[in-house]
């Protein structure tokens, strides 16, 4: 049989470089051919050679209630009846900004961009701008987009090449970026006993996402919030991937830490790109045209994309949306756990709202080195058979998982025993 998914990539190599439009899809670090979908509905994706898989991508998270929802579909139709883009205010991106502000508790204001990286790009120029300081923190293995600050000893993707740094980032602009080891208290204090002064802000995921699944240290979130107040430092939570994928209220709701900013992204437009971040009040009054700070975009808080993600933030409102999201969710890492034991493997696994983590290792991780202790050998070679059985992973092991209110306990079955087989094939 004719394979479509090499014929594409053969030929999307000649056009596109890497033969792919974001690295971490070309399977570099897993080997083998990408696969081409054309198709998603519910928990299921087709690829062009009609193989059916389980999705536990998800669009790298935005699709909470699954592929194609009724609905959903429906509220991008009658958004586009009116036209693709305006340029100007609508009152949908008004009732986008209102929701937002309603479920977030630490947005007072809020302004769209078109993704995840917009919004953390922006966020730490308004908390440049406020504070009148250059110098950023961030942590070892957390992503926050492709700006050139935020390149340094990155999550996602760097780490999935080994290039924790990215070339073409200016030495001028990387020095003003200090990293942290995460879940690190006493470096935490030392850094700021060094340069709190000159700290314009921290930004963070508070739970991590972009070198697999790393949970917070409770006390490490709050000694950085009470480190930031004394400092004068913008604390800014980085929610693009954990925001109503956790809970509602996102990872702050869950830990009652509360930042000075959060950036938003993903489930917020519903698998369209739209992005958002806020703050405080006099924070966010910075920007233009109010202030100083200058942010732009001529497609934020397009109609259409905004009409998506409302819906979407609509129905995960539902009663026991979440308590259901994180059942599931659980369900599936602990009969993976049980699959592994049964066959003698060294694996864990764990799990927060609808995202979780695989790890070939005895413990889940908690840092960055402690990631880069797995055995990435053994997760390559599971991911391949499971490729095969029709579930369909993250191709790294520094990715995180994610399952929609579409799985059903059939879907997570089949996952189940499909790993039975994956892990048989590791003591091969």
């Amino acid at each position: 049989m004719k394979d479509k998914n090499k014929n594409l990539f053969d030929l999307s190599q000649k056009f596109i470089p890497g033969g792919v439009n974001s690295p971490v899809r070309a399977f570099s670090s897993v080997g083998g051919t990408p696969i081409f979908f054309k198709k998603g509905l519910g928990a299921r994706l087709w690829d062009e050679n009609n193989k059916e898989y389980i999705d536990y991508i998800n669009s790298w998270g935005p699709m909470i209630l699954g592929h194609a929802h009724p609905e959903v579909i429906k509220a991008v139709q009658e958004g586009a009846k009116n036209s693709l883009s305006f340029g100007a205010p609508t009152s949908k991106e008004l009732d986008m900004a209102e929701m937002l502000v309603k479920l977030v508790p630490s947005m007072e204001q809020v302004r769209l961009v078109s993704s995840g990286t917009e919004a953390t790009m922006s966020a730490i120029r308004v908390a440049r701008g406020f504070t009148s300081r250059d110098r950023i923190v961030k942590f070892e293995g957390c992503y926050h987009g492709h700006a050139d600050s935020l390149l340094v000893k990155a999550g996602s993707g760097a780490l999935t090449f080994g290039q924790p740094s990215s070339a073409g980032v200016p030495k001028d602009l990387a020095k003003h970026t200090h990293t942290l080891a995460f879940n690190d208290t006493e470096v935490l204090k030392k850094c700021f006993r060094e340069m709190g002064d000159d700290i314009a802000c921290v930004i963070i995921e508070p739970i991590v996402g972009n070198m697999n699944l790393i949970l917070p240290d409770v006390q490490f979130l709050k000694t950085l919030r009470q480190l930031c107040t004394q400092y004068g430092a913008v604390l800014i939570f980085d929610e693009v991937m954990t925001g109503f994928r956790v809970a509602l209220g996102g990872a702050q709701e869950l830990y009652g830490v509360i930042p000075d900013m959060t950036t938003l992204g993903k489930i917020i437009g519903g698998g369209l790109p739209v992005g958002a971040f806020g703050g405080r009040k006099d924070i966010m009054q910075k920007l233009a045209p109010l202030g100083p700070v200058y942010q732009a975009g001529t497609l934020s808080g397009n109609p259409v994309a905004v009409a998506a993600g409302l819906k979407t933030l609509e129905l995960i409102q539902k009663p026991n949306f979440y308590h259901k999201l994180s059942l599931v969710t659980k369900n599936l890492v602990d009969g993976m756990i049980e699959a592994a034991g049964k066959k003698s493997v060294e694996f864990s696994a764990r799990s927060m709202g609808g995202m979780f983590g695989l790890y070939f290792r005895e413990s889940p991780p908690n840092s960055f080195d402690e990631i880069m202790d797995s055995d990435r050998t053994k997760f390559n070679k599971f991911f391949h058979s499971m490729l095969e059985q029709g579930i369909y992973f993250g191709p790294s092991a520094f990715e995180a998982g994610f399952v929609s209110a579409a799985h059903t306990e059939k879907d997570i079955k089949e996952t189940i025993d499909a790993s039975y087989k994956a892990f048989e094939s590791l003591n091969e």
